[in-house]
Formats: structure tokens, C-alpha cells, sequence
């Protein structure tokens, strides 16, 4: 298989007060991002989840698509008073959410990008997290659904004109989740009511065949879930919510880890080693192992077979995120929001510890699609100081710093990891160029190595331990004792100055008497 060159097809979005721009992604020539696109004022962006789209809001209502090979605008229209704008996987299809004056409006739209028509419009009282975008797609695009009162809606996707085709029964239904590649099963999840327990079903999406459920499990103190399909829509990872834990051992109450599949060989609870939260969740992208970040702090984190067997063991820290490598290979075990930002990197394929560093104050994280650099940021409004992105090695050494006075966001143009080759061979040609650069600029002179060691030093700062904290009437007293300190410093000085003096003194009066007698 012919290796793509990642430098052409790696691009970071950056977005701050002046609006959105578009880097060449690393590696960066001298050290620095070559600017791709310009920036354009905008409120808000989304890429496509192929990466062949982006949408753009701008304040006075209007909604930009452009195409991301060249990134040149092809379509643009103004919807008034519009709130959220979702694209679908593809690029197909615009949604577009207004406010409404009266239950008569339309105030949901679906747009068809190519000829900038509305292919569909309904009447949506509100927009929730479990309620945008209004119609889902499969990563295909093969299936669209909605969630509607006590039931889930489909849709012709080549012809919205139909209307729902057909529907699946769910009576009591809060949430539900499509599974994405492919298109087959939805899962739907059922709150507690009137004494019933909660639960989660999986239906197919086929029509003939959506009566029954093909899995299902129940749970009792369940608030909320959430609902995450490997690739291949074979497993589902259920995290189970309580507000409220029975135990007392935590404020922020109780969650557990269920595992689903869909031809019914296990359904139950997935066998964690240590009591407390569970923190995340990760597919791999083959979809055939799964990561967990669970416990008490701190944390443990542990790699599973679709059979909820222990693959390896991640070892305990202060984490609660974890991002698996597009290509399977590393893992980024951290700790964001309330904890320091440690972060360890692993090789999966090797079961060893690559290296370790930090990231403080991180807001969000993601591998990059070829699978050879992470990058960080921290972005407002979450963090209004400290705005910057970071991006790092796979084992952990920083490539590359900036700071923004506002930073509203930063992240990879999705690519589809096949478009790269093996990741191994992709970082032993990318060592080989770099050695052959290394050569042509100098063999080895010393002025060279002086600057590598300083650019490396400015590149990885040294971490410095920060100073316990001292309150102000201790700092005073510190104060005051290291005056005193240096008082009785001065005056001891003083003090050996005299006695030195009088032993001089001393010694020219012996040496003055003895003269005085040779004399006589």
C-alpha cells in the first residue's frame, strides 16, 4: 500500500475572536505553521465527519459550506434567526434550528448543500443535548432517524419528500443512539417510571424485523446514559449515571459499565478491578477492543477484548480521559478538568509505557488522523487565561507551543485513517527524512548542536516544582525571621572582625616587645 504524504493531508482549524483560520498541519517548515486559508469571521464551525465539508455561522445569520480540498466557499445562504446548524457525515445535508414564533412554524429545517434546497421542515419546540441534531445519520449515510414521542422515526435519506417510512416502538424512550458504521442497530434507552427500572434495548433498523428488541438489559438507579457503538456495530458500552450514591463515597453519585451485544452473546456488566466512577470510555477504531479510565483517585485504567477479557493493564493515576490512536497503536491515558494534566503515553502493540508529561488547564484533546501527533488546547469560554494549543509526539515529547490571548477552538480536519499507511513505517521514513535534513545542514558542527540543545530547551521548558503555599501573615513572619536572620549574620561578621583586630593587635605587641629586648 502507497503511503500518503501526512503533511498534505494533516490540517488544524483555529479559531479565535477574529474568526477561523486553516494551518498545514505538521510537519512544520522551520519549526512554524504555514497558513493554509486565511481568517474569516465567523460564531461558530463544523467539519463534515469525512472532512469534505465545513460549515461556517457568521453573526448576521448567515451559513457558509466549503469544500476542504481547496477550501473555497460553494454555497452560502442567510436563515433568520437561526440558533445551530449540524451537518451530516458526509456533506449532504444541512440542518438548521430557528427559533419560532408559533407551534405553525417550521422552525427545523434539512437543507440539501449541493442545490442549497429545503429537502424537509418540521416543527421542533425545543433543542437538548438529546434532541440535536433532529435527524441522525449513519456514517454512511445509508440511514436517518429522529426521536419522537414514545418512538423513533426513519427516513429515506435519497428522499426526504417521503416522509417517515417507518417507525420503531418504544414506549417511555428519553435517548437514543445509531450506530454508525454501518447503519444497522439504534439503541434506545428507557428512564425509570412508576417503580419500573430503567433500560436500554437494541433494535434493528431493517423494517420487517424492528418489532422485537435484540438485546436488552434493565438497571435500577439510573438517572441518565451514555450509549457508545464500536465500528461494526457489533458492541455497546452502556455508562450508567446515578445522581444519587447509596454508599455515600461519592458527592457526585454512582456510575457503572455495561456491555451489549447484538447477537446476544453477553449482556451484562463489565468487570472492573477498583469501586468508584467510571470516567471514560474509548472504542479502538477496529472496534475490537474497548479502554476504560475507572476509581476512585486515583484511577486505574485497563484495556478489554469484545468478550470483556483484560488485555493490558494502564496502571493507576491521576487520570480521567482516555484517547485511543486512530491506527490502534498508542494510547494517551490523562487527567483534565479538575486534575493537573498528567498525561502517559502508551504502545499498545509493545504493552509498554512510551513516555509521560503534562498538559495543565487542557480543554480538549485528540489524536491527529494519521495517528502520529496529540494535540491539546485550552480554549474559551471553559478557560478565559492561558489559551493555547500544544501538540506532541506520540511518545510524549513537545513538538510545537503557542499562546492565544482567546482561543475558541482548535482541532484535526477529519481524514479517514486507510488514507495512511502503517504508522510504524510512516515514523520510519519521517526519522529518515529528518536524519537526511540533519545531514545536509551540517554534519555535526558544534554551533549546530549548541542551537539544537537550545532550540530543544525552548521547545521542552524545563518543569519547574511550584512552591507550597504560605499565607500572608506566614509570609510576614518569614519575612520578619529572615531580617532577623540577616541582623545577627551582620553582627556576628562584626563580631569576628573585632576579635581578628585584637589579635593583630596582640601580635604587633609581642613582636614590638621582643624587638625592644634584642635591642637592649
Amino acid at each position: 500500500m502507497e503511503v500518503a504524504d501526512p503533511s498534505k493531508l494533516l490540517d488544524i482549524l483555529v479559531r479565535d475572536p477574529e474568526g477561523f483560520s486553516i494551518w498545514n498541519g505538521p510537519p512544520f517548515i522551520n519549526g512554524q505553521p504555514s497558513i493554509k486559508h486565511d481568517k474569516v469571521l465567523c460564531t461558530s464551525t463544523k467539519f463534515s465527519e469525512d472532512g469534505s465539508k465545513l460549515t461556517v455561522m457568521r453573526s448576521d445569520s448567515f451559513i457558509s459550506t466549503y469544500d476542504c480540498k481547496s477550501f473555497k466557499e460553494i454555497r452560502s445562504s442567510q436563515v433568520p434567526n437561526v440558533l445551530a446548524s449540524s451537518i451530516s457525515p458526509c456533506g449532504t445535508y444541512l440542518q438548521t434550528f430557528q427559533k419560532a414564533m408559533s407551534p405553525q412554524d417550521k422552525n427545523m429545517i434539512v437543507w440539501k448543500i449541493d442545490t442549497g434546497e429545503s429537502v424537509y421542515q418540521m416543527f421542533q419546540k425545543n433543542m437538548t443535548k438529546a434532541t440535536w441534531p433532529s435527524i441522525c445519520f449513519s456514517s454512511d449515510e445509508a440511514v436517518a432517524c429522529r426521536l419522537a414521542t414514545n418512538e423513533v422515526q426513519f427516513f429515506d435519506p435519497t428522499d426526504f419528500s417521503k416522509g417517515v417510512v417507518h417507525r420503531v416502538r418504544v414506549p417511555g424512550i428519553a435517548a437514543f443512539e445509531l450506530s454508525k458504521t454501518p447503519g444497522l442497530y439504534v439503541a434506545a434507552f428507557v428512564p425509570e417510571s412508576k417503580g419500573m427500572p430503567a433500560n436500554v434495548q437494541i433494535f434493528t433498523c431493517a423494517k420487517e424485523v424492528q418489532s422485537q428488541p435484540v438485546a436488552r438489559r434493565s438497571f435500577f438507579r439510573c438517572s441518565s446514559v451514555q450509549l457508545n457503538w464500536n465500528r461494526g456495530s457489533t458492541g455497546l458500552l452502556v455508562v450508567v449515571q446515578s445522581d444519587v450514591d447509596k454508599t455515600n463515597q461519592s458527592y457526585y453519585g454512582e456510575s457503572k459499565l455495561s456491555y451489549l451485544t447484538t447477537d446476544g452473546t453477553h449482556e451484562g456488566l463489565v468487570p472492573l478491578r477498583k469501586e468508584g466512577p467510571v470516567h471514560d470510555v474509548q472504542w479502538s477504531y477496529t472496534g475490537n477492543e474497548f479502554a476504560v479510565v475507572y476509581g476512585f483517585m486515583p484511577a486505574m485504567a485497563t484495556i478489554f477484548d469484545k468478550k470483556c477479557n483484560p488485555l493490558l493493564e494502564l496502571g493507576t493515576g491521576p487520570y480521567n480521559t482516555i484517547r485511543w490512536n486512530p491506527k490502534g497503536k498508542f494510547v494517551c491515558l490523562a487527567g483534565f478538568g479538575n486534575l493537573p494534566g498528567d498525561m502517559a503515553f502508551w504502545d499498545y502493540s509493545e504493552k509498554k509505557r512510551l513516555g509521560t508529561t503534562k498538559a495543565e488547564l487542557s480543554v480538549t484533546s485528540e489524536w491527529s488522523p494519521d495517528g502520529r501527533f496529540f494535540m491539546t488546547a485550552t480554549t474559551a469560554p471553559r478557560l478565559q487565561v492561558d489559551n493555547g494549543i500544544k501538540i506532541f509526539h506520540h511518545n510524549g515529547s513537545l513538538y510545537f507551543k503557542t499562546m492565544f490571548d482567546k482561543l475558541f477552538q482548535a482541532e484535526w480536519k477529519p481524514e479517514s485513517p486507510d488514507k495512511f499507511g502503517d504508522i510504524a513505517e510512516t515514523l520510519k521514513a519521517l526519522d529518515s527524512l529528518k536524519m537526511e535534513d540533519t545531514t545536509k545542514q551540517g554534519q555535526g558542527s558544534k554551533a549546530g548542536q549548541v542551537s539544537s540543545r537550545a532550540d530543544a530547551s525552548a521547545a521542552n521548558p524545563p518543569v519547574h516544582k511550584p512552591a507550597a503555599y504560605r499565607p500572608p501573615h506566614a509570609k510576614a513572619a518569614a519575612a520578619i525571621q529572615a531580617e532577623g536572620d540577616e541582623q545577627e549574620c551582620i553582627e556576628k561578621q562584626e563580631e569576628e572582625r573585632k576579635t581578628k583586630r585584637k589579635e593583630s593587635c596582640r601580635s604587633c605587641q609581642w613582636y614590638n616587645l621582643t624587638d625592644i629586648l634584642l635591642l637592649r
